[in-house]
C-alpha cells in the first residue's frame, strides 16, 4: 500500500505543521512534491541534515511546528544534533527518514551499513522508532503526533507515498543551457590518458562522469556529500593535479572545506568545478532555492582563484580550465548547466576499485 500523499499532507497541515525542513530524498520525493504545492506549508530546504534539525528546532521552540525530512544516509549528520541539542534540552521535533535498501549490484554503495544498522543508529542516539504505516492516513498522522511529543524517528520505506508532480510553477526551466554532459565530453576529449585526477561527487555527477568520461582518471564518489572537495584537497596535498566536479546542492553541505583548502592556496593544484543545475537532480528534481548564493563571492573570500562570471559555454570552459591547471594554485569555476537523461550508476566494483 502506499499513502495517499496529498491527503497526507493535507493531514499534516490541519495537525499544525506548518514548516517541512529537508534534505531531499528519493523516496520522499512525493511527500516533499506535494508539500511545495501545498498553498500553506512551507518547504524549507536545507544544506545539511543537522542545519535541517537545527532549523526545525528552532522552530519549535519558537511556537511553530516542522516536519524534518532526510535520507537515512545523511542521519549520520544530524547525529550531534540529536544528541547534543533535541535530547538534552528535550526539543521533539518529528523527524523522518528513509530506510535505503542495499542488493549488491542494484544500489548505492553508500547505502550498504545503514540497510541492516539504521535501527541501531537511532536507538544510539537514544531514539525509538516506527516505521510510517502506509495503509491509513489517519495512523500515520497519529505516528507523526506521536512524534511531535516523544524521541521517536519515523521510518519511510520505498514506495511510501503516491506520486505528485510539482505543479508548473515550482518546475525548472533549463532548456537553454548546455546539458552537463557537453561539459563532461569536452573534458574526456581533452584530458584523456592524462595526469589529472577527476573526482565526481556524489550523485549525478559521478553517474554522468563515468557515462561521458571514459577516458580519463576518474574517482565516483558514492555517499558522503559536500565531502568532495576535502578529498580532493587531500590527494592535491599529496601532490596530485585534481580536478574535483561538483554540484550547487553539495556545494553548501560542508563548506568548511572550502575554508579548509583555501589555506594552502598557493601550494597545490586543484580547481573546484561547480556544475549548477539548480536542483536535486538525483533525489527527484526539487529545486536546489539556491539563487540567493553567490558561489564565486564564497569561494573567492576562501582562497580561490575564480573566473568572474558564471559560464555556460564548453569552449569557454575548455580553454579556462586548461590555464587553471597549468597556472597552478587553488581555482575555483562556476558552471551553469541543464540536464541530462538519466544514467546508470557506476557499478560497485568499479567504486571499490578506484583509487587516487
Amino acid at each position: 500500500m502506499t499513502l495517499p500523499t496529498e491527503e497526507f499532507v493535507q493531514g499534516l497541515h490541519e495537525q499544525g505543521v506548518t514548516h517541512l525542513c529537508a534534505v531531499p530524498c528519493s523516496f520522499a520525493k512525493n511527500l516533499i512534491n506535494a508539500a511545495i504545492n501545498h498553498p500553506v506549508l512551507e518547504y524549507l530546504p536545507c544544506a545539511s541534515e543537522a542545519i535541517a534539525a537545527s532549523v526545525a528546532a528552532g522552530l519549535q521552540m519558537a511556537g511553530q511546528k516542522p516536519l524534518v525530512v532526510i535520507q537515512s544516509s545523511g542521519l549520520t549528520n544530524m547525529g550531534s544534533c540529536l544528541t547534543s541539542l533535541l535530547k538534552p534540552y528535550g526539543v521533539h521535533v518529528p523527524i523522518l527518514t528513509s530506510w535505503r535498501s542495499y542488493a549488491e549490484g542494484d544500489s548505492e554503495i553508500q547505502h550498504q551499513h545503514l540497510a541492516h544498522a539504521l535501527p541501531d543508529l537511532i536507538q544510539a542516539y537514544g531514539y525509538e522508532y516506527q516505521v510510517l504505516d502506509t495503509d491509513n492516513v489517519a495512523t500515520a498522522l497519529e505516528q507523526i503526533s506521536l512524534m511531535s511529543s516523544t524521541h521517536t524517528i519515523g521510518v519511510l520505506q520505498k514506495g511510501s507515498f503516491s506520486p505528485v508532480e510539482l505543479l508548473p510553477e515550482h518546475q525548472l526551466q533549463l532548456d537553454d543551457l548546455p546539458p552537463r554532459s557537453a561539459f563532461l565530453q569536452n573534458l574526456n576529449q581533452q584530458f584523456q590518458d592524462s595526469d589529472i585526477l577527476f573526482i565526481g561527487t556524489t550523485g549525478n555527477a559521478a553517474r554522468e562522469m563515468y557515462a561521458y568520461m571514459p577516458d580519463t582518471h576518474n574517482f565516483y564518489m558514492a555517499g558522503n556529500m559536500g565531502g568532495a572537495l576535502s578529498l580532493g584537497y587531500g590527494a592535491a596535498k599529496a601532490g596530485k593535479k585534481v580536478v574535483v566536479c561538483g554540484g550547487d546542492a553539495e556545494f553548501v553541505m560542508h563548506m568548511g572545506g572550502l575554508t579548509t583548502a583555501g589555506r594552502d592556496a598557493a601550494e597545490i593544484n586543484l580547481v573546484y568545478v561547480l556544475f549548477d543545475n539548480q536542483c536535486n537532480k538525483s533525489t527527484g528534481g526539487q529545486n536546489t532555492y539556491q539563487q540567493h548564493v553567490d558561489y564565486i563571492g564564497i569561494a573567492r573570500a576562501a582562497g580561490f582563484a575564480c573566473s568572474p562570471e558564471p559560464i555556460d559555454d564548453v569552449a569557454l570552459m575548455s580553454r579556462l580550465l586548461d590555464k587553471n591547471i597549468k597556472e597552478g594554485g587553488l581555482h575555483f569555476m562556476h558552471i551553469r548547466c541543464g540536464l541530462d537523461p538519466e544514467t546508470p550508476r557506476p557499478p560497485v566494483d568499479v567504486i571499490r576499485k578506484n583509487t587516487l
